[in-house]
């Protein structure tokens, strides 16, 4: 199918994201056209053709803004500036426009939590503590011994307070001390973002991904974390050893308040007709729960994101099957968007390598069918860059390492590093494709090359054209677009369920083993495979065989 065919008219309707495929860009990472070894903005729409054979309806650019690149690019010191290094706000203006007639939309980062501390807010802020912005970051007395605050703590290592001898006062810094805390009990800090966003909106951007929204308040009193008990376990998506869930984090983020915030920001951004919000949501508890909180009714967010797929926790039949029915119950009318990677967490594929999914070939196969159950399940979904390719967890040295979070917990913390690498465009090019530098911001893994673009287009069953053959295929299943989603009894290891719209009926089967497995259609006697190019199990009467971790889609009536 041509990459640039007929939309469903769901996806060129103003809620085309309750089922929208939204790709990530990582800018660092995904094509450098000015050769100094980082991506940029003209590398992003030098690859866009590559973007729309996929199928998606939307990009996801992570942040491109002007930053001093402590967290590169998550602290922020100007919303409306581009930062040099990924070109300027022409290329911008241009990557847009070029986006657009592709039919491809474009979200960007908004980080509103906090700022650099270079930002112009904050540098006037910590001039006195009755200036104009005196009040614009979260500022506090220490305690009567000089110590913190309170004792929570930065989720890149240590204290969350920093002490600013100009002002006399600590400043809370939920990440790294670089990145004070915006005060958003504070109306004017509220209106001015709200301006900064209006601007983005203005010049046509089509949405947002709201970086970790539900850290915006504190708790008022400064009251102290518990410390988390040994038999308590640690949240979803939470690495093991990290200092940050020593505690329970229950007053530095989570705080029920902040949902009481998204009715303002829902109102602005429907005043742009088809624009979107997805949120980024972590949970000290249930991610789940908390999550589907935020996207409950028109006056709250439209999707939100979690780790329930991006956690250690093998994709087992009880498992997934469990996450299936949490979301079902949970979320109701509200969209998740089904995300298994992101530039935050371990490659999708090694995350669940160490889990036996049998040989080289079971590995592959299992690649296959998770793809097309992250694309049959209801809601939406997002692919990070390089997950369509069966990228790897790279290895990086300490002395190649940039990531602060990485450096700081080397090596008991795994940074982010791993999954930040390069994209491989040609196999056998020098830097894979990705730069005419002699050397990437990030090494390359030689075995990254052996899943290379060229190499994988080349290849009919390639999981690159795989991704490509079902996305295109989704947008022609109105069951799949809007339908409703109800799990049926199947036998471990088979996931089934059914999406049905009025269209459409289809049945969906997923094999979680390397064993094949049997399903009898005796109550669907009617059902036909819905895609015989893609998947045609043997059938033996009213049983169907699904093959070791394979998928079977049945259109029923």
């Amino acid at each position: 199918m041509n990459s640039t065919s007929q939309r469903p008219p769901l996806l060129q309707s103003q809620d085309w994201w309750r089922s929208a495929v939204i790709y990530q860009v990582y800018p660092r990472s995904f094509q450098d056209a000015s050769g100094d070894g980082i991506g940029d903005l003209k590398g992003i729409t030098q690859r866009l053709d590559y973007i729309a054979a996929l199928g998606v309806d939307a990009i996801w650019v992570s942040p491109f803004f002007k930053s001093p690149m402590k967290d590169f690019g998550y602290d922020i010191s100007d919303y409306r500036a581009v930062e040099p290094m990924f070109g300027t706000l022409a290329d911008f203006q241009e990557l847009l426009a070029a986006a657009h007639q592709r039919q491809l939309k474009i979200l960007i980062d908004q980080v509103w939590n906090h700022t650099s501390d270079q930002h112009a807010w904050f540098v006037e802020s910590c001039q006195s503590q009755n200036n104009p912005k005196a009040d614009w970051y979260v500022w506090a007395d220490g305690k009567s011994d000089g110590s913190p605050p309170t004792n929570w703590q930065s989720a890149f290592g240590g204290s969350a307070w920093t002490w600013e001898p100009l002002r006399q006062q600590y400043y809370l810094h939920n990440f790294l001390v670089e990145q004070p805390d915006l005060n958003w009990h504070n109306p004017e800090v509220r209106d001015a973002i709200a301006q900064e966003a209006i601007f983005w909106l203005d010049m046509g951007v089509d949405g947002f991904r709201l970086d970790v929204i539900n850290f915006l308040l504190h708790d008022r009193q400064l009251r102290d974390n518990p410390l988390r008990p040994e038999d308590h376990p640690l949240p979803a998506g939470a690495r093991e050893g990290d200092p940050f869930f020593f505690q329970i984090n229950q007053y530095n983020f989570g705080r029920p308040e902040t949902l009481e915030l998204l009715g303002s920001i829902r109102q602005l951004i429907d005043r742009y007709p088809g624009a979107t919000l997805l949120a980024e949501i972590s949970s000290e508890e249930d991610s789940i729960l908390t999550s589907s909180h935020y996207v409950q009714g028109d006056d709250r967010l439209h999707m939100a994101y979690n780790s329930s797929l991006m956690t250690d926790e093998p994709p087992t039949y009880e498992n997934l099957r469990r996450t299936i029915e949490r979301v079902e119950q949970h979320f109701g009318e509200g969209v998740i968007c089904w995300t298994a990677g992101t530039h935050d967490f371990p490659r999708l594929k090694s995350r669940w390598q160490k889990h036996q999914l049998g040989n080289e070939f079971g590995q592959e196969a299992f690649d296959h069918m998770f793809a097309a159950l992250l694309i049959a399940l209801r809601g939406s979904c997002c692919i990070y860059q390089g997950d369509e390719l069966g990228l790897t967890e790279a290895q990086i040295p300490f002395e190649k390492l940039q990531d602060p979070f990485g450096i700081a917990g080397y090596p008991n913390v795994l940074g982010r590093d791993g999954c930040r690498t390069p994209m491989p465009w040609q196999q056998t090019a020098e830097n894979a494709g990705f730069t005419t530098a002699s050397e990437p911001w990030l090494p390359i893994p030689k075995e990254h090359r052996a899943h290379a673009v060229d190499q994988q287009e080349q290849i009919h069953d390639s999981l690159l054209n795989k991704y490509r053959r079902l996305i295109h295929w989704r947008r022609r299943q109105p069951a799949l677009l809007r339908g409703k989603l109800t799990l049926i009894d199947t036998a471990e290891p088979l996931l089934g369920f059914i999406r049905e719209s009025k269209e459409q009926t289809l049945l969906c089967l997923f094999n979680l083993s390397l064993t094949p497995a049997y399903y009898d259609l005796a109550a669907y006697p009617d059902c036909v495979s819905a895609s015989d190019s893609e998947f045609s199990p043997r059938r033996y009467g009213n049983k169907i065989e699904v093959p070791g971790y394979g998928v079977f889609f049945g259109c029923i009536g």
